[in-house]
């Protein structure tokens, strides 16, 4: 077992290296690293005893969907609104038809054509936001739409994988059996949200001078493995559980710790789950199904291009940021592994399906940075090419969706039913016992929120408002070797540069709002700023540009600090001065601390008029470089 985890471990750690060197995503690292060490590649399997790497893998998979749930928050899910829910429900149906049908030409029968098409309808949500971050381009508009459909897909993914449990068990499909399932799961999930709410965070705040690192890891651990056997008992999946606990953990104020302590864990754990993936390609097999691999590769990149670019496009979105969108939402990753895993432990599959996916996710998340890069050149194109009036109609629906419906124009009769039931649902909230239950749960649910307030750079509701005048908020931290340090804002330039506004600067704690020409900036301020996505990119590159200037000067110029002394001659320049008329400090970069006639009788701190009389010894401090140039 040991021999067999060096292995893994070692293998996986040189092809991840190798792949950051390139840039690539790690996660192909990882599957490069199972095919190496799997029977395929090189004739016989490194590995001694691959059920112990199979195991190893489906708790990867838990603490991937552990980590995933702590990412999530069913608040963040309320907050981007109609948005996430249309262009996840059109990329979700689009592409699970596409994948349905094109597995059906490929000649699947209706199980594999099924799986198949839930493992092409969900993009990888790690996948994603790397290549935005890499990109530089996190603050960008597009970035929180991608974030918001990322969220509700994975929703999507869960209940999904329920419902492919389901009918991969009665192989068959059964509109009652479809309903009662989906009741089932959102009972569970609720049931389980609301308690977990209001019992976990009063139990962490109750013991939280007791929780050091290792025993709130060790709880948040146990936690989500107990979450895992009471779904695995309700008749779910074991995943769901890991998520579901995920999800509740994220609603306390211990979620970033718990994230932060659980990494390490789900790195390990993770890497080992890909490798197990990757030990599963077979090159030849690989080779015989070049055919399908092609198609369902051109698939998902077409019809997530196409289906999320209109599916964006039809919540609201600009035409920009819905290209932007689709172009970033071009591949398959985790949940269609865990999908195919599924699929082949139920032997309701093909064995030749999963490497064909898997190969596919390695294919197109590969093309991700390359393709994420086509977006402006189409929206180029399209502007060229687009009629006045398909402007007119794209511009009409978007400012339709910004404006929304207002609650005077819904029908009285369409009211009444929602006053009935607030009015119940009050009843009932003001029992006594209920009332206090509801009042924790409550507290719990926006407690990470209140903490957070204080830290926040600008009001969520100002950031919204300013979304339909094509204006972002962004808030960039200042590094330490940037130029820009110590520097005036009035002497910087910056709205003449980038077209950004800086709007506050947080220091320490302290809120700067509207900061004048006067304010300066230094290292780790957290900086507050308005503007376009093309203002706020500017301004990031302004402040690499400044890094780089700031790395020059510190390899060109030898700052270090040197105390050395010089016995002043006849001919010396400063021989008969006084210290302060001297120029020792502005053309030498140094200070006298000391002067005498010896060195047994230095006075220190001499008085800025001593005059410098020939034979005298003065002691001085300063850059090395300037104090050799001046007296020599």
């Amino acid at each position: 077992m040991i021999q067999d985890l060096c292995i893994i471990m070692l293998t996986a750690g040189i092809t991840s290296l190798l792949f950051k060197l390139f840039k690539q995503p790690i996660v192909l690292g990882y599957i490069v690293a199972g095919m190496l060490v799997g029977p395929h590649m090189l004739g016989e399997s490194w590995v001694t005893n691959e059920e112990n790497v199979e195991t190893w893998g489906e708790i990867g998979v838990l603490f991937l969907l552990f980590s995933l749930g702590l990412e999530f928050s069913f608040k963040k899910l309320l907050k981007v609104g109609s948005t996430a829910l249309i262009g996840a429900g059109v990329i979700v149906t689009g592409m699970m038809i596409t994948g349905v049908v094109t597995a059906r030409l490929l000649g699947l029968d209706s199980m594999n054509a099924l799986f198949l098409g839930g493992m092409l309808c969900m993009s990888s949500t790690t996948i994603v936001f790397k290549a935005i971050e890499e990109a530089g381009l996190s603050n960008h508009r597009f970035a929180s739409v991608c974030f918001g459909i990322l969220i509700v897909e994975d929703i999507f993914a869960v209940v999904l994988m329920v419902l492919l449990t389901s009918i991969a068990v009665k192989n068959e499909f059964e509109g009652t059996e479809l309903l009662w399932q989906v009741s089932k799961l959102v009972l569970y999930i609720l049931l389980w949200f609301v308690l977990g709410i209001t019992l976990i965070p009063t139990f962490l705040k109750k013991f939280k001078k007791y929780l050091n690192n290792e025993t709130l890891t060790i709880f948040s651990i146990g936690l989500c493995l107990g979450m895992v056997l009471l779904a695995v008992g309700a008749g779910f999946s074991s995943a769901l559980g890991a998520f579901i606990m995920g999800t509740v953990l994220a609603e306390t104020v211990e979620a970033e710790r718990i994230e932060h302590l659980v990494q390490p864990v789900k790195n390990i754990f993770g890497a080992i789950f890909f490798v197990s993936v990757g030990m599963m390609i077979d090159p030849a097999l690989l080779l015989q199904y070049w055919i399908p691999i092609t198609v369902i590769t051109l698939v998902v990149i077409i019809g997530q291009i196409f289906f999320g670019s209109v599916g964006t496009l039809l919540s609201g979105q600009p035409l920009r940021v819905a290209l932007q969108s689709g172009f970033s939402l071009v591949q398959i990753g985790e949940f269609a592994f865990i999908i195919a895993s599924l699929g082949q432990n139920l032997h309701v599959t093909e064995p030749s399906l999963y490497p064909i996916v898997v190969a596919v996710s390695v294919i197109t998340t590969f093309l991700t940075p390359y393709i994420m890069r086509l977006a402006y050149p189409t929206l180029a194109f399209f502007e060229r090419h687009m009629s006045e009036e398909t402007r007119k109609l794209l511009d009409g629906n978007t400012e339709k969706r910004k404006s929304g419906t207002s609650a005077q124009s819904v029908p009285s009769w369409r009211r009444q039913p929602v006053r009935i039931t607030k009015f119940m649902l009050l009843k009932i909230a003001m029992t006594p016992g209920i009332n206090q239950f509801l009042r924790l749960f409550n507290d719990n649910l926006y407690a990470r929120e209140r903490l957070a307030e204080s830290k926040r750079g600008l009001e969520k509701e100002v950031a919204d408002s300013l979304l339909t005048l094509d204006i972002r908020i962004a808030e960039i931290e200042v590094p330490e070797n940037t130029a820009f340090a110590g520097k005036a804002l009035k002497d910087l330039y910056i709205r003449n540069k980038t077209g950004a506004s800086i709007v506050r600067i947080i220091r320490g704690g302290v809120n700067i709002n509207i900061p004048g020409g006067s304010n300066r900036i230094f290292p780790n301020d957290r900086i507050i700023i308005a503007g376009s996505d093309t203002d706020i990119a500017a301004f990031q590159d302004l402040m690499q540009t400044s890094m780089a200037t700031s790395e020059d000067n510190k390899r060109n110029s030898n700052t270090s600090i040197i105390l050395d002394n010089y016995t002043i001659t006849a001919d010396s320049p400063i021989c008969g001065k006084t210290i302060q008329k001297s120029g020792i400090r502005e053309k030498g970069g140094c200070i006298v601390i000391g002067i005498g006639n010896s060195t047994d009788s230095i006075r220190t701190n001499p008085d800025p008029t001593t005059l410098l009389n020939e034979g005298d010894i003065i002691v001085v401090a300063g850059e090395k470089q300037k104090i050799q140039a001046f007296f020599n």
